[in-house]
């Protein structure tokens, strides 16, 4: 299963172009995409207009659906954050740590264009589905 971070629905919904939306639009109907919670949010968040924001949760709404943080996924995200401040890396966004948190605990690849998670796939073990950045 591949979750989309919002770097990549946030281009997408917006028209941008970029090998991020390109990989999307090649894994729709190919691959099981998912969202979560907290990605629908930093999404959904951003709309403006109303009729934009409807189709936007539309689709976001038929996909499969997760909550990305729980109790256990709290803390086993502040233990992954204070690993990587252990060893000088600082993450700029928790939201972040939390979704690359329930990615390598879900088995789940992730789809982005946040270099942000470049780090966790060193540090952590992120598995990121490739594309030329």
């Amino acid at each position: 299963m591949i979750l989309v971070d919002s770097s990549v629905w946030i281009d997408f919904f917006n028209g941008n172009e970029g090998s991020h939306v390109e990989k999307l639009y090649e894994l729709l109907g190919t691959q099981i995409i998912a969202t979560g919670d907290l990605i629908c949010v930093e999404v959904l968040q951003g709309f403006k207009n109303d009729a934009q924001f409807q189709l936007a949760k539309e689709a976001l709404e038929s996909l499969p659906y997760f909550a990305l943080c729980n109790k256990d996924m709290a803390l086993l995200s502040a233990k992954n954050y204070r690993f990587m401040r252990k060893n000088g890396v600082t993450v700029r966004k928790t939201i972040d740590v939390i979704i690359a948190t329930f990615c390598i605990a879900n088995n789940f690849k992730l789809l982005h264009a946040d270099k942000d998670f470049l780090v966790m796939e060193e540090y952590l073990g992120l598995q990121s589905v490739e594309f030329k950045f």
